[in-house]
C-alpha cells in the first residue's frame, strides 16, 4: 500500500481559499448551543450560553434602522474568560454556526498568518463585510502580533464586524493561571472597552482520566503501521522540519489535509525556536483535523526542552504538547 510522503509536497492555497478555510476544526463541526451541557455545579455555564446565544441572535436579525437617525449599535464584541477545558471553544463555535454568513472563525495564529500571506489591507478589505469574527485562543505572548491583531480587529469592528474571542490559557498544572480577561483588556489597550467579558468557570474536564502518553514505537513499527494504513504519510522527522521551513505556515492545513494519519521517523527534542513554533503550528492542524501521530524516537513529551516551555512561548508549547499526546494516544 503506498503512503504519501509529506515531505514532497509542496501545496498552494489561494487567497480565496485562505478566507473560505477560516471555519471551526473538525473536532467542532458539530458544536451547536443545543449540544453543550452545562455544569450544573457551574452556573456560569449557563449564563455564558444564555448570554451567547443572544449576542448571535443580535447578529443574526440585528435591529431595523430608525425613520430618523442613525441604525442601532451593532452587536459589539464578547471575550470568553475561563480555564483550560471548561468549553470555550464549543461556545465560540456554537456562536459562529448559529450567525448566518459572511463569516470567520480561526486561531489567533491563523489570522496572523492571513495577514502574512494577503498582506493587512487586503485582509481587512476581504474581512470587513463579515458579520462575524471569531477568534479562539488569543495569544498575549508576543506584542507584535497582538498589536497586529489589535489594530485588525478595530478596523473590522470599525466596519461593522462583530467580535468573538477566548485567550488561550493552557495551565502547567490545574488551576495554574486559569483566567486571563484583564491581561486580555490590558494588552488590546483601546479596543478593550468594546469587549463585554463572559466568565466560563469549572474544572479542565480533559486532565480527567487521561492515559499516560504512549511510548514511542521502533522504525520498522512506524514503517509497518504506515503501510498498512490507507491514506497515511509516512516521513523523517527532520525531513518535515525541513518542509515546514519552506512553506508559509498558512499552507501547513493543506499539507495535512486528506491525510489519515501521520507516522514519523527518528522525532528528536527542537533546540531552534523559529523550528519549534513551526512544529507548534503543524500539530495544532494535525489537531483541528484529528489525525493520529505514531512516531519512533524521542518520548513525544520531550518534543519541546524543558527551556523553552520555561521561556515566553509557555502556552504555546505546553498546548501544542498536550494536544500531540491525544494525537498519538487516538492513534491507539
Amino acid at each position: 500500500m503506498s503512503v504519501v510522503h509529506l515531505a514532497d509536497q509542496a501545496p498552494v492555497v489561494s487567497p480565496d481559499e485562505l478566507i473560505a478555510g477560516l471555519v471551526p476544526p473538525l473536532r467542532f463541526a458539530q458544536a451547536r448551543f443545543e449540544t453543550y451541557r452545562p455544569d450544573p455545579a457551574e452556573p456560569s455555564q449557563s449564563r455564558a450560553k444564555e448570554a451567547l446565544t443572544a449576542f448571535a441572535d443580535r447578529i443574526a436579525a440585528p435591529p431595523r434602522k430608525k425613520w430618523f437617525g442613525r441604525a442601532e449599535p451593532e452587536a459589539g464584541a464578547v471575550y470568553l474568560d475561563g480555564g483550560f477545558g471548561v468549553g470555550k471553544t464549543h461556545l465560540l463555535a456554537s456562536t459562529w454556526h448559529r450567525v448566518p454568513g459572511p463569516k470567520a472563525y480561526g486561531t489567533f495564529v491563523e489570522y496572523t498568518h492571513l495577514v502574512g500571506a494577503l498582506g493587512f489591507a487586503t485582509t481587512v478589505q476581504r474581512l470587513s463585510g463579515h458579520k462575524l469574527l471569531a477568534v479562539d485562543e488569543f495569544e498575549l505572548d508576543d506584542p507584535g502580533d497582538t498589536m497586529l491583531m489589535t489594530r485588525l480587529l478595530g478596523e473590522l469592528a470599525d466596519a461593522g464586524v462583530s467580535l468573538a474571542a477566548t485567550s488561550n490559557t493552557l495551565p502547567d498544572k490545574l488551576g495554574e493561571g486559569r483566567f486571563a480577561a484583564e491581561d486580555f483588556k490590558r494588552e488590546i489597550q483601546a479596543l478593550s472597552s468594546r469587549f463585554d467579558t463572559l466568565r466560563v468557570d469549572g474544572p479542565d474536564f480533559r486532565h480527567a482520566g487521561l492515559a499516560a502518553a504512549p511510548a514511542p514505537v521502533s522504525d520498522a513499527d512506524v514503517q509497518l503501521r504506515a503501510g498498512s494504513t490507507p491514506g497515511a504519510s509516512l516521513d523523517d522527522f527532520d525531513a518535515v522540519t525541513a518542509t515546514l521551513g519552506r512553506l508559509h505556515p498558512s499552507r501547513y492545513g493543506r499539507l495535512v489535509d486528506g491525510v489519515s494519519a501521520v507516522h514519523l521517523r527518528g522525532v528528536r527534542p527542537l533546540t531552534d525556536q523559529a523550528v519549534a513554533l513551526r512544529w507548534v503550528v503543524l500539530i495544532d492542524r494535525l489537531y483541528d483535523r484529528t489525525v493520529p501521530v505514531v512516531a519512533s524516537g524521542a518520548p513525544l513529551d520531550q518534543l519541546f526542552s524543558p527551556e523553552m516551555i520555561a521561556g515566553g512561548y509557555r502556552k504555546k508549547y505546553l498546548r501544542a504538547t498536550s494536544r500531540l499526546l491525544a494525537l498519538a494516544r487516538e492513534a491507539g
